[in-house]
C-alpha cells in the first residue's frame, strides 16, 4: 500500500484539509480527512484528481510546428491537412510508438492521466493491411503501457473522402476500412489493450464526411456499450458541404439520425446554431472541445456559454498535440469566450464563483462521461490518478483552495505540477516524468528521420 498525506485536497464533496489517501492495487482504497500525517506517509501540499484528454491524434505530435509556413494561397484547416497527410504517410509502427510515448509522458507531466486516442492511422504506408490489422493499435497500447497513462482506445472508421460516399484520395490510404475490415480491426484492437490495466475501448466514426449513414448504423453496435466519438462541424466548409449533401447541418443531421446519448462525444461542434446547441445539450452527449488545436487551425470558437446555460457537458482534448497541457486548454477555452463576448470570467457559472474551478469540474466530469469512466476523482474505488501542485511556484504562493486552481490555469504557465500518480504509480516527480529523457531520445530519432 501507498499512503499519501495532503494538506489540502479537492474531493468530490469539495475541498478538505489534512487528507490521507491510501492506494492499493492501483486504486484509491481509503480517503480520510482531518487527520495528521503519520510515520511512513508521503506528504504533499495540494492534491487534485487527474484529468482526461478526451481527444488525441498521437502521431500528430511529431509534426507539431511543421505547418507554420504560409503557402501560396490562404492557409486553412484544409491546407494544414495536406501537411498532416504527408507526415502520416511516412510513419512506421515504431515511429508511432516513439511519438505517442513522448506525447503521453508530456500529458502526464501536465496533469492528464487518461487519454482518449482517436486512432485512424491503421495501415502500412502503401495502404495495404499489416499481417496483424491491429499493429498500429498495438503501438498505441505499447506507448500507454510504457508511460503509465490510462488509455481509452477509439479506433476510427474512415471510408470516404467527402459526403455522400465520395471515394477517398490517395493521401488517406492508411486510414481506410470497409465495415467488415473495421470489425476485424476492432477485434484486434481489443486484443492490443487486453493486458493494459484500466484500459477500455470505443469507436470513432471519423466524421460525416468519411462515413455514410448506412456505415454509421452498421459500425455503431461495435462499440459494445463503449464510447462513440465523431468529429462534427469543425469547419464552415464542412457545414456547407453537409447542407448541400443532406439539407441539414452536421449537428442537426446527427440529432435527427443518430442515437445520441451519454456515451457519445461530438468533437469540436464549433459551428452550431442556438437550436442545435440546446438540443445537443439535452441528449447528454459530451462536447469534446480542443481549444488549442481549434485556435491553431483557425476553426472558430465553440458557443460554450450557451451550451453550459443549456445544461451541456464538456471535456477537453489535445487533438493535434501542438501544445500539451491541462492549464493551456482550459485557459484558451475561457480566453476564447472572453474575446467572443468581450467580457471576463465568462464560464465561471455565476457571481462569486471561481472560473478555474468551474472549468476544472466540468472537464473532470465531462471527460469521465465521454471515456466511459464511472468512478473518477479522489474517492475510494477510483483509479489512483492524482496531481500534486507545487505551492512554491510563484503563481500559487499564498493561494488556497479554488484560488490555487485559478493560479495554475491562468497564471502559472509551466512548472506548477510537482508529482503525478497514474494508477497509483508515481510517474512524475519534481515535474519530470521518470522516462522523459529516454522518451525524448527515441522521439527525436524518429522525427529527425521523418523530416529529413
Amino acid at each position: 500500500m501507498t499512503r499519501l498525506h495532503f494538506a489540502s485536497a479537492l474531493l468530490p464533496s469539495g475541498w478538505a484539509n489534512d487528507v490521507k489517501v491510501v492506494i492499493a492495487a492501483g486504486a484509491i482504497a481509503e480517503v480520510t480527512t482531518s487527520v495528521a500525517p503519520a510515520a511512513g506517509d508521503e506528504c504533499h501540499e495540494i492534491a487534485l484528481p487527474g484529468l482526461a484528454s478526451l481527444h488525441s491524434h498521437a502521431f500528430q505530435r511529431g509534426m507539431a510546428g511543421l505547418a507554420e509556413l504560409r503557402g501560396d494561397s490562404t492557409d486553412t484547416f484544409w491546407t494544414w491537412r495536406e501537411t498532416m497527410y504527408r507526415f502520416a504517410l511516412a510513419m512506421t509502427p515504431d515511429d508511432v510508438a516513439a511519438v505517442a510515448t513522448l506525447l503521453y509522458v508530456e500529458m502526464l507531466e501536465q496533469g492528464f492521466t487518461r487519454v482518449g486516442e482517436f486512432h485512424y492511422l491503421h495501415h502500412d504506408r502503401d495502404g495495404s493491411h499489416y499481417a496483424d490489422i491491429g499493429e498500429m493499435a498495438a503501438s498505441i497500447a505499447q506507448a500507454a503501457e510504457t508511460s503509465g497513462i490510462a488509455l481509452t482506445l477509439l479506433p476510427s472508421f474512415y471510408a470516404h473522402g467527402s459526403f455522400g460516399g465520395a471515394a477517398p484520395h490517395d493521401g488517406q490510404r492508411r486510414f481506410i476500412c470497409s465495415v467488415d475490415q473495421f470489425a476485424e480491426l476492432m477485434s484486434a484492437s481489443r486484443k492490443a489493450i487486453a493486458s493494459l490495466p484500466d484500459a477500455n475501448i470505443g469507436i470513432a466514426p471519423h466524421s460525416l464526411r468519411a462515413v455514410t449513414p448506412e456505415e454509421l448504423a452498421a459500425i455503431t453496435p461495435l462499440a459494445n456499450g463503449g464510447p462513440v466519438h465523431i468529429h462534427v462541424a469543425e469547419q464552415m466548409k464542412e457545414v456547407e458541404d453537409c447542407l448541400a449533401w443532406s439539407g441539414r447541418r452536421p449537428v442537426q443531421w446527427l440529432l435527427e439520425h443518430a442515437p445520441l446519448h451519454q456515451r457519445w462525444c461530438l468533437i469540436h461542434a464549433t459551428h452550431t446554431t442556438n437550436e442545435e446547441i440546446a438540443a445537443f445539450a439535452k441528449t447528454g452527449a459530451v462536447a469534446g472541445l480542443c481549444p488549442i488545436t481549434e485556435a491553431s487551425l483557425g476553426d472558430g470558437i465553440f458557443p460554450a456559454r450557451e451550451f453550459l446555460d443549456s445544461g451541456g457537458a464538456f471535456g477537453v482534448g489535445t487533438d493535434s498535440n501542438v501544445l500539451v497541457g491541462v492549464a493551456d486548454e482550459l485557459r484558451q477555452l475561457e480566453y476564447g469566450q472572453r474575446l467572443k463576448h468581450r467580457q471576463r470570467n465568462v464560464l465561471s457559472g455565476g457571481a462569486g464563483r471561481s472560473t478555474g474551478r468551474t472549468l476544472f469540474d466540468h472537464t473532470l466530469a465531462g471527460g469521465a462521461r465521454a471515456l466511459a469512466q464511472p468512478n473518477v476523482g479522489l474517492t475510494p474505488g477510483a483509479r489512483a490518478d492524482i496531481v500534486a501542485l507545487d505551492t512554491a511556484h510563484p503563481s500559487l504562493a499564498g493561494r488556497a483552495r479554488d484560488a490555487v486552481i485559478d493560479g495554475w490555469i491562468f497564471a502559472a504557465g509551466s512548472g506548477a505540477i510537482d508529482c503525478v500518480w497514474a494508477g497509483g504509480d508515481k510517474v512524475v516527480e519534481a515535474g519530470r516524468h521518470r522516462l522523459r529523457q529516454p522518451a525524448r531520445a527515441r522521439f527525436n530519432a524518429s522525427v529527425r528521420r521523418l523530416v529529413a
